[in-house]
């Protein structure tokens, strides 16, 4: 639930910004649901970091993804479909996974 808050919030805060020529600015977010594994990383310079197909299929819904849009896995859904309004994209070809179905996160539910 937190991930899809600040996915909101980060596509309300750049609503707010343009670029010089009067463009807006867009953000495309993709978000989903499964185990990962986290760690720190490095000897000197310490990252902490995520790793697994959950993070893999993440990026992929970023990268084919909407700008301006949160797009989401059918199992973030049906995690999120209580609290959230979604819209159904359809089916896309995810490399690595092969044709998934996709939705578009649109906000909080009323009431």
């Amino acid at each position: 639930m937190q991930v899809a808050e600040t996915a909101l919030h980060l596509l309300q805060v750049m609503r707010q910004f343009a670029r010089p020529d009067g463009t807006p600015l867009n953000l495309r977010i993709g978000i989903s649901s499964g185990p990962v594994v986290a760690g720190v990383i490095g000897n000197r310079r310490f990252i902490y970091d995520l790793w697994g197909d959950t993070v893999n299929v993440a990026s992929r819904m970023e990268s084919q993804g909407v700008p301006g849009q949160i797009q989401v896995t059918e199992e973030t859904r049906a995690l999120l479909t209580t609290r959230y309004r979604f819209e159904r994209r359809g089916r896309l070809q995810v490399k690595g996974r092969g044709e998934m179905v996709t939705y578009f996160l649109l906000g909080r539910r009323e009431g």
